[in-house]
């Protein structure tokens, strides 16, 4: 026997209910590259459950080197454009520590407000500047998955806003998902080989790995602050929107407030 099937008219549902704020302390909107496979882990692991984050990504291509890194750029404000248009995000983060080393925070600034005018913007270098400074920090040694000249660009670039660097190290790997492939416990080892004893803190580059989950343990055994690109981004942001509820777990980053600099975030 066949079945007839019947129109049916919806009905409303009729439910009285009062909307949730979304992000309700904050909406924070991440531009990541197209082949990232960890910053929204590490980021999300790390935000606190009351603010939000948003994601687009931009174009880009392994392997990871200075030229790749800097014709990426040129794609920011298509994507900055896409982060929850006519809604607006509190604070822009750019999720690339050596596209920033090798484009300019400054540069990286301008380009994601073409693409969102007049919103905040962090990205890792300047985020872990300020961590640095906030934590005290003048010599530091230097983690890096990188091959040798992303790394040194990175280097340079600390040593530009007047750091002295004591030691860097790199893993040599030049494609994302080796990057994201390197167990945590490898970070932890090489955080505690790179570091020297002069060192007021050690810092460990790249949205890409999965730094987040060893910076208590790092900090614990080398007796000094630790700061990752992911971390420091996190506690920028939040500085931006002013959330003063505590972050604990990711290192002692988020007892301290950030220090004054001349350094412009946004154009």
């Amino acid at each position: 026997m066949i079945s007839v099937s019947h129109a049916v008219t919806p009905e409303p549902a009729d439910v009285p209910y009062s909307p949730d704020p979304v992000g309700p302390a904050g909406r924070i909107g991440l531009i990541t590259l197209a082949t990232d496979f960890n910053s929204e882990d590490d980021l999300r692991a790390i935000l606190p459950g009351d603010v939000r984050l948003f994601t687009t990504r931009i174009e880009n291509a392994n392997p990871v080197t200075v030229e790749n890194l800097q014709s990426m750029a040129a794609d920011l404000p298509r994507a900055a454009k896409t982060l929850l248009p006519g809604y607006g995000v509190d604070v822009a983060i750019f999720g690339c520590t050596s596209g920033t080393a090798v484009t300019g925070s400054d540069k990286i600034a301008e380009l994601i407000n073409q693409g969102m005018p007049g919103t905040k913007v962090t990205n890792p270098l300047l985020a872990s500047e300020l961590a640095l400074r906030a934590v005290g920090a003048q010599k530091i040694a230097i983690l890096t998955p990188y091959l040798a000249d992303v790394t040194q660009s990175v280097a340079d670039g600390f040593q530009e806003r007047g750091f002295d660097v004591t030691r860097v190290m790199g893993f040599g790997l030049d494609n994302d998902f080796d990057m994201t492939a390197l167990p945590p416990k490898a970070l932890l080892e090489a955080a505690l080989k790179v570091d020297t004893p002069d060192a007021d803190a050690v810092f460990i580059s790249c949205t890409a790995i999965r730094s987040a989950e060893i910076i208590s343990d790092a900090e614990h055994r080398l007796k000094k602050p630790v700061i990752t690109s992911n971390q420091a981004l996190i506690w920028h942001a939040l500085n931006l929107i002013d959330y003063t509820k505590p972050i604990t777990g990711f290192g002692t980053l988020f007892d301290h407030a950030p220090q004054p600099t001349n350094q412009v975030e946004v154009p």
